[in-house]
C-alpha cells in the first residue's frame, strides 16, 4: 500500500469523525466518503481495498465512540472491531460492482447496500449498534432535517450518500477534463441544497402556552453511577430524590420523571410487592400527600417465576427461577399503575446473541449482565390520570426511530426517555445521546421529556428544539407545561422505515440480477 492510499483511507475516517454530533463541522459529512470512493475506483485488489476500507471505518468508529471505553473496555473494543467489519460489507459489494457497471448503477448499488445494512442493524438481532447510522449525523442541526417527519433517519443517510457520489463524480470528471462536469456540478448543488430548502419550509415554531397544558417536572439527582451501586447508599439517594421533587412540585404538577434505575437496591425490587416494600414507603407517602402527581421512574426489579424462561436465572440454593429487569414503573397515590421492561438491550453490557453466550462470564467480569436482563417484546402505552399517555424508553432504546414511533401510532402523546449516561463520564457520548432524542421528536411530531441521572435532562418540542436542559454534573430540576393531547400523526409514524425498506427491495433486485447474470452463457 502506498502513502496516498493510506492517506485517503484515513481521510474518510477523520472527516466522518469530525462531522459527528458534538462537533460544529457537520457539513464535512458531505465530503467524507469521497476519498473512499476514489480508493474503490483505484484499488483493483479486493483484499487490499478491504484493508483500506476497514481502517477507514475503524477510525470513524473509534473517533466517534471512544467514550464507550469508560463504561466497558471489552465492550468498546468489540463494538469498534465488529461494527467496522460489518460496515465494510456494503462497500465491498460496491467495490466489485463498480469495476463492471456504469457509474449510475454502481452508485445506486452503494446506496441500496448501505441503507440495507443500516436497516438490518436497526433490527433487534443481538449485535444491533446503530449509533453511527449516517442520518444521525444531523442530530445537532435539527433545522436541516425537518423532513425526517416523512423519511426518518433513512432520508439523512440517503442525502449524505447521494451528495458524496455526485461530488465524487464531479471531482473525477474535472480531473479527467470531461465535458459533463458542469451538469455534475449542478446535480451536486441540487442534491446538497434541495433538502435544506425543504426543511426550512417545513420548520415549525414553538406553540404558545395555553390553559390546557399540564406541568411536567424532571428531577436530575446527579449521582455518580459508579458510586450509586455502593451498598448502603440506596436510602440516602431516595431521600435526595424526594427532597428535590417536593421542592419542585406544585398543585398544578401532573407528571414527575426520575431517571433510569432511580429506584435501586442491590438485589432489585419484587414487582409483585412494590407497595409492601419498606424501602419504598417514603415514595408512597409523598404520593399520598400529593394526589395530583404521577411519578414515572426507572427501577431495578425482578419477578419470581413458576417456570424457567430463556432469560430467567435460578436463585442460588433454591429451585425458584426469576427474571431481572432494567425497568420503569408508573406510580401515583393509588399505588402501582403500570410497569415497563427495557426492550432494546445494549449488546455486550446487557445482552448477547445466543451464538456468543459463551462470552457471558467474560463480560460479567467487567460489569456486564449479559445473561441477566429479560426484555419486553410488546410496545405498551403507560397512561396516567392527568391525560398523558407515555411512550416509555430507557436509555439505548431512544436511538431507534421505528421502535419509538410505534408508541405514537398506538396513541402515546409524550415521549419519555429516562437514562443514566454518567457511565461514559463527561464525554461526547451523553451529548450525542441527547441530540438523537431531538430526531425522535421531529420524526414523531411529539414532545420529549428526557430525564437523566447525571445529565443531560431536557425538554424537546415537536420540532426538535431544546426548550430547556440541565447539563452534565448538575443537580436540579426542569419543568415545563405540555398539552397532553396527541398531535396529528406524521408520515413517518404512519409508515415507519418505508425508505429503508424500499432500498432493501432494490438491493435484493440488484443481487438477484447479478446472481442471474453469472449463469447466463456469454454471447
Amino acid at each position: 500500500m502506498n502513502y496516498r492510499s493510506l492517506l485517503l483511507s484515513a481521510a474518510t475516517g477523520v472527516l466522518a469523525w469530525l462531522a459527528w454530533p458534538d462537533s460544529p463541522l457537520t457539513f464535512l459529512i458531505f465530503f467524507a466518503w469521497i476519498p473512499l470512493l476514489f480508493l474503490a475506483g483505484e484499488t483493483r485488489s479486493q483484499k487490499k481495498f478491504f484493508l483500506l476500507c476497514y481502517g477507514s471505518l475503524l477510525i470513524w468508529n473509534i473517533g466517534t465512540t471512544w467514550w464507550i471505553w469508560n463504561a466497558t473496555a471489552p465492550g468498546a473494543v468489540a463494538a469498534w472491531l465488529a461494527n467496522s467489519l460489518l460496515m465494510c460489507l456494503p462497500w465491498l459489494a460496491y467495490h466489485r460492482i463498480q469495476q463492471k457497471k456504469p457509474f449510475w448503477f454502481s452508485g445506486l448499488s452503494l446506496i441500496a447496500f448501505w441503507l440495507s445494512f443500516e436497516y438490518i442493524h436497526l433490527q433487534d438481532w443481538g449485535l444491533s449498534w446503530p449509533w453511527l447510522t449516517l442520518g444521525n449525523v444531523f442530530a445537532q442541526k435539527i433545522e436541516w432535517v425537518q423532513w425526517y417527519a416523512f423519511t426518518g433517519v433513512a432520508g439523512g443517510s440517503l442525502w449524505v450518500l447521494v451528495t458524496n457520489l455526485f461530488l465524487f463524480y464531479y471531482i473525477k470528471s474535472t480531473i479527467q477534463k470531461e465535458g459533463k462536469r458542469f451538469y455534475l456540478l449542478v446535480y451536486s448543488a441540487l442534491a446538497l441544497l434541495t433538502p435544506l430548502l425543504i426543511s426550512f419550509a417545513l420548520a415549525n415554531k414553538p406553540k404558545d402556552i395555553t390553559s390546557q397544558e399540564q406541568e411536567v417536572v424532571i428531577v436530575q439527582p446527579n449521582i455518580d453511577p459508579y458510586k450509586k451501586i455502593a451498598a448502603g447508599t440506596e436510602q440516602s439517594q431516595l431521600i435526595d430524590l424526594l427532597a428535590l421533587t417536593a421542592k419542585a412540585t406544585r398543585n398544578n404538577t401532573a407528571l414527575v420523571l426520575w431517571p433510569e434505575t432511580a429506584l435501586y437496591s442491590r438485589y432489585g425490587y419484587n414487582e409483585a410487592a412494590l407497595e409492601a416494600e419498606i424501602n419504598l414507603a417514603p415514595v408512597f407517602r409523598y404520593l399520598t400527600a400529593s394526589p395530583h402527581v404521577t411519578l414515572f421512574t426507572g427501577i431495578e426489579s425482578y419477578t419470581l417465576l413458576k417456570q424457567p424462561t430463556p432469560y430467567s436465572r435460578l436463585i442460588p440454593g433454591t429451585t425458584t427461577h426469576f427474571e431481572a429487569y432494567n425497568g420503569a414503573v408508573l406510580l401515583d397515590n393509588k399505588g402501582v399503575q403500570a410497569t415497563y421492561h427495557k426492550s432494546r438491550l445494549v449488546p455486550g453490557v446487557e445482552t448477547l446473541p445466543w451464538f456468543l453466550r459463551f462470552l457471558d462470564t467474560w463480560f460479567e467480569k467487567f460489569g456486564g449482565v449479559t445473561a441477566g436482563y429479560a426484555k419486553q417484546e410488546e410496545r405498551i402505552i403507560l397512561e396516567e390520570k392527568n391525560g398523558f399517555k407515555l411512550a416509555p424508553a430507557i436509555c439505548y432504546e431512544s436511538i431507534y426511530g421505528n421502535f419509538m414511533r410505534q408508541y405514537i401510532k398506538k396513541g402515546a402523546n409524550l415521549l419519555t426517555i429516562i437514562t443514566n449516561d454518567g457511565w461514559w463520564k463527561n464525554t461526547p457520548g451523553h451529548r450525542q445521546h441527547l441530540h438523537y432524542a431531538r430526531l425522535r421528536a421531529v420524526e414523531t411530531g411529539s414532545w420529549v421529556a428526557r430525564g437523566a441521572n447525571t445529565g443531560i435532562s431536557a425538554f424537546i418540542d415537536p420540532a426538535g428544539n431544546l426548550i430547556s436542559f440541565l447539563g452534565y454534573n448538575k443537580r436540579g430540576i426542569l419543568k415545563t407545561a405540555i398539552v397532553p393531547q396527541q398531535n396529528k400523526l406524521t408520515f413517518y409514524v404512519r409508515y415507519g422505515d418505508w425508505l429503508f425498506q424500499l432500498f432493501c427491495l432494490l438491493a435484493i433486485i440488484m443481487l438477484l440480477k447479478s446472481f442471474w447474470a453469472r449463469f447466463q452463457p456469454e454471447k
